[in-house]
């Protein structure tokens, strides 16, 4: 995949499997801002939400996260403790850019310090954990993009192809 200097809300949708109606209820609620924010026009409406392509890796992240179960609280509980304990974005924590590695088990988020610490960061983020075992289960986060889907074709005499249903939760 060749990286833009900005996508709009259609193409990250189409990339991570949000909806643009999730973008836009995150970023107003501050759960991920687009890197170029909607600005009214003279006509009265409103420019696009841009996104970069940083923006883009942590959306596919958080995206990946949502569709696993995690509440956007909980999304916002992650993010929120990397900037505060650990002085970096989701972005550096997922792409080995920094010295924090994100790791799951499909209920809870870990960080994993360079330095061999480790975290929960969504319990208790500033308490390190005691660390037994290997950690088999925990599987490292990373941004995985969808492939972009072309829309079926209708069945001639079939009437259009119905769309797929959508997770109407933001």
């Amino acid at each position: 995949m060749r990286l833009k200097q900005t996508y709009s809300s259609r193409e990250v949708a189409a990339l991570t499997g949000l909806t643009a109606r999730q973008l836009q209820w995150w970023d107003a609620h501050r759960v991920m801002a687009p890197a170029v924010a909607p600005r009214r026009t003279e006509a009265g409406g409103f420019t696009e939400r841009r996104y970069s392509p940083v923006d883009l890796l942590e959306l596919a992240v958080l995206a990946d996260l949502r569709h696993r179960g995690f509440s956007v609280a909980r999304l916002r509980r992650l993010i929120e403790a990397l900037r505060r304990e650990f002085g970096v974005r989701l972005f550096e924590a997922t792409s080995g850019a920094g010295d924090v590695t994100l790791l799951t088990d499909g209920r809870e988020i870990y960080a994993r310090t360079r330095d061999g610490r480790f975290f929960n960061l969504l319990r208790a983020p500033d308490q390190p954990l005691l660390e037994i075992g290997e950690g088999e289960t925990l599987k490292e986060l990373n941004a995985r993009m969808r492939a972009r889907r072309r829309k079926p074709a209708a069945k001639k005499g079939k009437g259009p192809a119905k769309p797929a249903a959508q997770d109407r939760r933001p």
